[in-house]
């Protein structure tokens, strides 16, 4: 039986513009040993390929085969649920790219979806229409609620304060598409082609990736090296199956490996 993970990135593989130490040689220890693996990511701005490339500036090479984000299962989403629908985005690059790739036409009127992605130039005009297309009917889809990072300069928000915003204005609950959600850890999986007895979740934070691999089944590894603590693990009423400090701590065969 194969067995292959499902990897965060920040705060795991990197810290900003910062390699986390081990990481490169983590990396190079999994396509040495030919271990399935996809970095699984709440960005949708970026491409596969510019993840690609932001990686390979630190070192780690990799091809588009090993990204997975959440535009790519927000468009997947879409084109199942609806195939050929229009929708108005609040978004750039990878969003855009993914939504097209599976068939959705992006409009500025009348939109059967209204979705919502990371970006800096979409402005609160742009906001407004998306309210009144919502208000009018159209469904809203956000692809993540990763929240503010809350620190001095930051010049890009969270999707979550965007999203509330639009919620608000409209009274309408987005659908999120991004981890936690079962739409993105499920299809992510099935990007790699394997079984949830098969998967483990590697990541930094509590509430998205531990907690959407324990909700899916898939065995989880939380590492430290980013925005979780162990001071805290006792908040939640769930646990990973292991923590370590990084990646760098993380040795194959993993015992649930083992055991099969």
């Amino acid at each position: 039986m194969k067995q292959g993970l499902l990897i965060d990135m920040d705060g795991v593989i990197y810290s900003g513009e910062e390699l986390i130490f081990g990481a490169d040689k983590f990396i190079a220890n999994l396509l040495d040993k030919k271990i399935p693996f996809a970095f699984m990511t709440n960005n949708s701005q970026r491409t596969p390929l510019e993840v690609v490339r932001k990686l390979k500036l630190l070192g780690i090479t990799v091809n588009q085969s090993h990204v997975y984000t959440s535009a790519m299962a927000t468009a997947k989403f879409l084109s199942d649920q609806s195939p050929k629908s229009t929708a108005y985005v609040l978004g750039e690059g990878g969003l855009l790219s993914s939504l097209h790739e599976h068939g959705i036409t992006m409009v500025n009127t009348d939109p059967d979806f209204v979705v919502l992605g990371e970006g800096r130039n979409f402005t609160l005009e742009m906001v407004h229409r998306a309210v009144d297309m919502i208000l009018a009917g159209a469904k809203f889809i956000t692809t993540n609620r990763d929240p503010s990072p809350k620190k001095p300069g930051w010049n890009n928000l969270g999707i979550a304060a965007t999203t509330a915003m639009i919620e608000e204005a409209t009274g309408r609950k987005a659908f999120v598409t991004g981890k936690p959600s079962p739409v993105m850890m499920r299809s992510a999986r099935k990007f790699l082609g394997l079984e949830t007895s098969e998967t483990t979740v590697i990541g930094d934070t509590m509430e998205t990736d531990i907690q959407g691999g324990v909700q899916m089944g898939y065995k989880t590894i939380l590492v430290l090296s980013g925005i979780s603590s162990k001071d805290t693990l006792g908040h939640y009423a769930f646990k990973p199956d292991m923590i370590a400090s990084s990646v760098d701590e993380i040795k194959f065969p993993l015992n649930w490996w083992e055991a099969k």
